[in-house]
């Protein structure tokens, strides 16, 4: 196919910046840092000077590596990472700090080479599950959305504040050995580490109508298993993994199923939002005696899950302290219980209950954490049951074009709309393509609606031939049809339609050698995502257009519509024949 050269409608990414240079690092240092890394399950580097790049880095956070591996976002890590080691050599002694992700860092100085200002950066650890929540969200849809990935979860840190103490103080007692030491498995901290208390940042929790909750919560930031953060990070990738399925109904017994065994609750409940009525509706429950089907609707505000949802803020409590009583057919064991709201930003899903304590205990703050660290997971994967049902819903609308099996329009006006919202929000690329077979009325007036009929089943077979299983094929209408193909440049879609092109006039149909070239064949107009085409209906007409120009220039050709800077007609180049 020849067509217009335009410009890449994808970012080219910039070249990442390195994250260390092992071949400053003092001899033997890489190692100490590895071993230590591994004990606390904490992040170290090694830096001298502006971070990054470091000397030498240990188990590093995946989000930090994400973060400052990025030419566009390492600036807002200047700040902290980047200038730990000015911090740490000029008060020379341990500091710690906060960063703009939620994770908590220490820097220490080293003295063990004179000729060198060498220090240690440790942590890059999550120690309140609410900062995770809030980065996870910024990931989905805020300032951080287009640096997302599966990759960016792959090493997640979560520790507590005494870890990090403990991490500080090897590396303090390693370097003032002078390397002598034995093995770092064999260093202790000092006795006034092992005495030290640390005091864990309380998670903030408020009751209607009363002041904030300040209760410390346990630094453990797992179950009754006790888990070790790196063994907290597998277990929340696999709860992830065990609520996301195909079917939504699953999804959602899934989330209550493995909140509960999470939580080691008895009983659970997720409440969908409907925000057209205004209400939530119980969606799945666990260990409830009434069917989910006989539970009333709640609106917005009313009772304990609708005020919660209303605040979007979580509740720890027992009914005695909210002065109620629960009803006798509910036959509940225990009056403490968790109301969760589930939300990304501004958006609601739903509330998600959990009472009856295994083992009559009451739910506390501790408790909570752990829900804060896989509320994410579970908001996304309602975000994507949600799609699935509307999927299901619309198929229930008929969404198959009964003649040939293929989508149809409205399905087709459906996934693009969605598509391309995705491919805004994640800066990807989105191609579309209009298909008219060319002198269709005339093979319909010769040959009969029969044979014009077959010649759109066979039409059909040739897309599916031609497409990729992610391209989305549909009838538009009478002898035109339509392709969506997400994450797909202008020259890629350029490359499927005319592999479409050549698969229809290379097709034996009953009676193509009737038609006036001889052979049954298709017209294409191809359009993409661009600043001027950046709503379906743009897109679609501009799709339109260019199958207008291949029609009037001879039919048999695939064009691409690309505006002229400056006039708005359109450039097409073409593909015809052999």
């Amino acid at each position: 196919m020849k067509r217009s050269n335009p410009k890449a409608r994808t970012k080219k990414p910039h070249a990442a910046i390195p994250q260390q240079s092992p071949d400053a690092a003092p001899a033997g240092w890489a190692e100490i840092l590895r071993e230590i890394a591994e004990a606390s399950g904490i992040s170290l580097l090694l830096v001298e000077g502006h971070q990054p790049p470091a000397l030498a880095l240990a188990n590093n956070n995946s989000i930090c590596g994400a973060l400052q591996s990025s030419p566009e976002h390492v600036k807002l890590c200047d700040p902290y990472c980047g200038e730990a080691h000015a911090r740490a050599t000029a008060a020379n002694t341990i500091t710690h700090y906060r960063c703009h992700a939620g994770l908590h860092c220490f820097a220490t100085p080293l003295e063990f080479d004179k000729d060198r200002k060498l220090a240690v950066i440790g942590g890059r650890a999550f120690v309140r599950g609410v900062d995770y929540r809030e980065l996870a969200e910024r990931f989905r849809s805020g300032d951080l959305q287009d640096l997302f990935s599966d990759e960016l979860f792959r090493n997640v840190i979560f520790a507590d504040e005494a870890a990090l103490d403990h991490a500080a103080l090897r590396v303090s007692d390693t370097a003032r050995l002078k390397l002598t030491a034995p093995p770092i498995a064999q260093i202790t901290p000092s006795k006034a580490a092992t005495e030290k208390t640390v005091e864990q940042p309380a998670a903030e929790v408020e009751f209607p109508g009363t002041e904030p909750d300040h209760r410390v919560a346990s630094n453990k930031l797992a179950p009754a298993e006790s888990l070790e953060p790196r063994s907290l990070a597998d277990s929340i990738r696999r709860f992830s993994e065990q609520i996301d399925a195909s079917d939504p109904s699953q999804t959602y017994q899934s989330i209550v199923a493995r909140s509960a065994d999470l939580l080691h609750a008895e009983r659970s409940s997720l409440l969908l939002f409907d925000e057209s009525a205004n209400r939530l509706t119980m969606t799945a429950s666990r260990g409830i005696p009434a069917a989910v089907a006989d539970v009333a609707p709640i609106a917005m505000g009313q009772g304990i899950a609708g005020a919660v949802l209303r605040e979007n803020r979580p509740l720890v409590a027992t009914v005695d302290e909210l002065g109620q009583s629960s009803l006798p057919e509910r036959r509940y064991k225990t009056s403490s219980f968790i109301s969760y709201p589930i939300a990304i930003g501004q958006r609601r899903f739903g509330v998600l209950n959990l009472a009856d304590k295994i083992g009559g205990g009451a739910y506390d703050l501790h408790d909570l954490s752990v829900i804060d660290l896989v509320a994410p997971q579970i908001a996304l994967a309602l975000e994507r049951a949600q799609w699935q049902q509307r999927a299901n819903q619309f198929q229930l609308m008929s969404i198959t074009d009964p003649l040939t099996g293929l989508h149809n329009r409205r399905y087709l006006e459906a996934r693009l709309a969605e598509e391309l919202s995705r491919s805004k929000r994640y800066d990807y690329p989105l191609s579309f393509m209009m298909i008219d077979i060319d002198d269709f009325k005339l093979y319909n007036d010769f040959n009969g609606h029969q044979a014009g009929d077959r010649a759109l089943e066979i039409i059909s077979q040739c897309l599916h031939a031609a497409l990729r299983k992610v391209d989305v094929a549909s009838r538009y209408g009478g002898e035109e049809f339509s392709i969506l193909l997400p994450q797909t440049t202008l020259e890629e879609a350029g490359v499927i339609a005319d592999r479409i092109r050549r698969k229809v006039m290379t097709t034996k149909f009953p009676h193509g050698a009737s038609q006036p070239l001889g052979m049954v064949t298709a017209s294409i107009g191809l359009s993409c995502l661009s600043s001027s085409l950046n709503s379906a209906e743009a897109i679609v007409r501009a799709a339109d257009r260019a199958l207008y120009h291949a029609k009037s220039h001879g039919k048999n050709r695939a064009y691409a519509y690309h505006p002229i800077q400056g006039t708005g007609r359109p450039t097409s180049a073409d593909s015809q024949e052999q």
